[in-house]
């Protein structure tokens, strides 16, 4: 008898546990991290007390009354503690009062060596900073994209690299230049198909190797122009940024009437949090925006990462662009219907002859925009221009993991068993492009070649 009520006893204590979890998950608190791995290695601060986000802190003021009402201290009618049950409401407050105003596009932020980045895996819910100590942390960081971005990749790996050596004594010039090399090429191995962090690397790896052979340069001095390199890159790249949206508007501008209010269609992100600030892509649009000739913006929400829905639309409303979210199965029917001006994307890697790897998708919309005679423009910087691709079969595509198709956080969305294929990137070929956005102005495809030397730059611009 008394086994079977022991047995009854834990069958209904399952039970209980069972149903206190799904209405734990029918709440939203699923604590797991965005990407389905590991949570962040180390954070700035410690998460707010009410920080809104989809993992538990989301439904902390929600327990917390029901906590109240269960532990506080009742009057003789049976009521809360109003004084407890004021505080929970103050909570409740704040929990709103956090979501706007922790809206950032700070994505990288360097501070006297110490290095942070927005985890844009936890966007758009939550807004938390993680210190990157060191290469280890900067490649996992873009590893699992917790930064992602061309131009934001190459930033941090090399100032993850600058906030390892910095507090080092180095004493040896030629060691130095070994471990800098090494850790350059590892940093380049967490997303290969980005060409920017490889640029970086060599120009690094060329300095170095300079430094080391000129015997008038001390260790230190050598530690310190190489840090110096670095840091330069993160206030180049803002600059680069607003010189091609400048160019950019320029050009949609041109071929437009002078009365014309502009409408645009962009995929995946581009903006200040792929960058060290304003964007590519998205920097045109904010110079039309400046310029008050911009009418709507539509964004892609980018399957099966989602780019778009989290971080584009984030940027826009963060900025109050009139916008738009779209599927990315609706872009036909938006250039028939929507009189869109212009599409604008970014780019990872720009091959000599013009064709573009960017986010998977990419090659469809220009497909489209050619069909419906809407003109496709590439956004990048002359960092993301690999001269010694001659054309886009060149291009390592990597895959990523299917998990990133199968589920949505916790949830699988996917029939179990079902094989997927994954590549991060499409390549579009450059008759489709109309021009390339760069720092130093807009190049139709087959003059872009000329780029490769600086003699050329004003003979070969269109604008």
């Amino acid at each position: 008898m008394k086994k079977r009520k022991s047995t009854a006893w834990s069958r209904a204590a399952r039970k209980r546990d069972r149903r206190k979890r799904e209405r734990e998950r029918e709440s939203g608190c699923d604590s797991a991290p965005a990407d389905g791995g590991a949570s962040p290695r180390r954070f700035t601060s410690s998460p707010p007390r009410y920080n809104v986000s989809p993992g538990s802190d989301q439904c902390r003021p929600a327990l917390r009354l029901r906590s109240l009402k269960s532990k506080g201290r009742r009057s003789p009618s049976g009521q809360v503690d109003s004084l407890l049950f004021s505080a929970t409401l103050v909570g409740l407050a704040r929990a709103t009062h956090d979501v706007i105003s922790a809206m950032t596009l700070q994505a990288i932020t360097w501070d006297n060596g110490r290095l942070e980045i927005l985890d844009q895996t936890l966007l758009p819910e939550t807004t938390r900073s993680v210190l990157i100590s060191g290469v280890e942390d900067g490649w996992h960081a873009i590893n699992k994209m917790q930064v992602r971005g061309a131009p934001a990749i190459a930033i941090v790996g090399c100032l993850s690299l600058a906030a390892e050596i910095l507090p080092e004594n180095i004493t040896d010039k030629k060691r130095f230049r070994h471990e800098v090399e090494g850790k350059l090429n590892y940093l380049v191995s967490a997303r290969p198909t980005a060409v920017n962090m490889k640029t970086a690397a060599d120009e690094l790896i060329t300095l170095v190797n300079s430094l080391s052979e000129n015997d008038k340069v001390t260790a230190c001095e050598m530690k310190d122009r190489f840090i110096n390199t670095i840091v330069a890159m993160l206030e180049k790249d803002v600059a680069d940024n607003q010189a091609i949206g400048n160019y950019g508007a320029d050009e949609i501008l041109r071929s437009v009437p002078g009365d014309s209010f502009i409408r645009i269609l962009t995929h995946c992100n581009t903006g200040s949090l792929a960058t060290a600030g304003y964007g590519t892509a998205l920097g045109v649009i904010r110079s039309l925006r400046k310029r008050k000739k911009l009418d709507h913006v539509y964004c892609t929400e980018t399957r099966p990462y989602n780019q778009g829905a989290r971080l584009t639309a984030y940027e826009l409303v963060h900025d109050k662009i009139p916008a738009t979210l779209i599927c990315d199965d609706m872009v036909a029917a938006l250039l028939k219907s929507k009189q869109i001006t212009a599409v604008v994307v970014g780019a990872d890697r720009v091959a000599a002859s013009g064709d573009t790897a960017n986010k998977i998708g990419t090659y469809q919309i220009a497909i489209l925009a050619k069909h419906h005679g809407v003109p496709f423009y590439v956004a990048a910087p002359r960092t993301s221009i690999d001269f010694a691709i001659a054309s886009g079969d060149q291009i390592v595509i990597e895959e990523r993991p299917e998990r990133e198709m199968t589920h949505i956080k916790e949830q699988r969305i996917a029939a179990p068993g079902i094989q997927c294929w994954n590549p991060a990137f499409d390549v579009t070929p450059a008759h489709l492009i109309a021009g390339i956005i760069t720092e130093v102005g807009v190049y139709r495809p087959p003059e872009l070649i000329r780029l490769s030397t600086e003699e050329n730059l004003e003979r070969t611009r269109i604008s």
